[in-house]
């Protein structure tokens, strides 16, 4: 009977994905496991010692994972929205591939990291969770509403104090890390009438507002010519106290090497073709649509170019000595090792790097030395491809 029910639970997934699968050396397995695959969550710092607490409330026991700290498993039909752990922000759900890639950053207190392609916010989180009290944390996404979540979530977990967040091109953005002023107010008394930003209020002035619905009513669609839209920003983040101009200053590309991130991360656009239950959804939606989002030809090559382009301006932001981290939810080689392979074709100051923290990861190396790969089976995880690079001084 069990063994009955477990084959209903599997997607009959059609001929042209498993072809798809077998091109990119995949096991269909993969897409079966959505059963006893675990959701996890994040535990904030701090709320160490009500753990059992939590347990009681969602009437399940956390399994912490051993390989990275700070994350605990759940069986993944326990619901988690109502509880007030969540309501109060002391725990969020992030998969434990995408804490992988954060964690792959190494990031220390006092850096200044970029998230170029932020929303949904999980992975914003948790950066913003390692800085604790110092650095900045900024976050890029080219969709206003799918930005205006993470502001909700840094809202509501109480971790945006550090952080800045733009719509805007990942492809084009260039605005360097606005290093933490110590004293805003002082700053406030310098520049008197000059000062442009005060602390962040989500009441936006009436222009603003008018010229929001505007874009809404024409269904504008932002290019790579328009100024980042700061839609919001921490009383810490390096904002307070500076002028318009000041934020949005540019500088010469070599200019980068000193000014610019100390780590950012790339979790690029792709065919989400690694998350299990997204895949699963095309039961519902039609396997038309699949051939339409994940195998089309076209498509997949307008992911990798813009895969590419996310990547090499990324480490184009990047200070010299800076850690870069480029991840996908897809198993597809094109979209991974071969995007992996072009940039290092054409970047000759970065250098690709083992992630040291993997050596006890439950996950595969990648198809390019020194990447890695996540997958339900091998890892018990969503699908991620995660790799690692520095910025070389040449």
């Amino acid at each position: 009977m069990e063994e009955e029910e477990a084959a209903a639970s599997k997607p009959a997934l059609p001929d042209a994905f498993l072809d798809f699968l077998k091109e990119n050396g995949l096991d269909p397995s993969i897409y079966y496991e959505s059963q006893s695959t675990p959701r996890y969550i994040r535990l904030k710092p701090g709320f160490e010692d009500r753990i059992e607490e939590i347990e009681a409330e969602i009437k399940c026991k956390l399994e912490e994972v051993e390989w990275l700290p700070g994350f605990y498993a759940l069986p993944p039909d326990v619901q988690i929205a109502n509880s007030n752990a969540y309501r109060e922000g002391k725990i969020y759900g992030i998969d434990a591939a995408s804490g992988a890639a954060v964690t792959a950053l190494s990031i220390s207190a006092g850096d200044h990291v970029l998230d170029l392609c932020a929303a949904p916010g999980a992975k914003l989180c948790m950066i913003s969770d390692l800085l604790g009290d110092s650095g900045s944390v900024t976050g890029v996404d080219v969709s206003s509403h799918r930005l205006a979540a993470c502001r909700t979530m840094l809202q509501k977990y109480a971790l945006g104090n550090l952080c800045r967040l733009f719509v805007a091109d990942g492809t084009t953005f260039s605005l360097v890390p606005t290093r933490v002023l110590s004293d805003p107010k002082s700053c406030e008394s310098i520049l008197e009438e000059n000062v442009t930003f005060k602390e962040w209020t989500s009441r936006r002035p009436w222009k603003e507002r008018k010229e929001a619905a505007r874009v809404r009513k024409n269904g504008a669609v932002r290019s790579g010519n328009q100024l980042p839209e700061l839609i919001y920003y921490g009383y810490h983040s390096g904002v307070v106290g500076l002028t318009r101009s000041e934020l949005y200053q540019t500088f010469r590309d070599s200019e980068y090497l000193s000014r610019g991130y100390d780590k950012v991360l790339v979790d690029a656009e792709c065919t989400h073709d690694g998350s299990i239950k997204h895949v699963q959804k095309f039961e519902q939606w039609g396997w038309e649509t699949l051939q339409r989002r994940v195998l089309d030809a076209e498509r997949s090559d307008s992911l990798t170019v813009l895969q590419l382009k996310l990547l090499t301006n990324g480490f184009r932001l990047l200070k010299s000595g800076g850690i870069l981290v480029y991840s996908t939810c897809s198993f597809t080689v094109a979209q991974n090792e071969e995007v992996v392979k072009q940039f290092l074709e054409g970047d000759p100051c970065a250098e690709l790097q083992a992630i040291d923290a993997a050596e006890n990861w439950p996950c595969k190396n990648g198809r390019v030395p020194n990447t890695l790969r996540f997958d339900a089976v091998t890892s018990k995880t969503s699908g991620l491809f995660v790799a690692k690079f520095s910025k070389l001084t040449i």
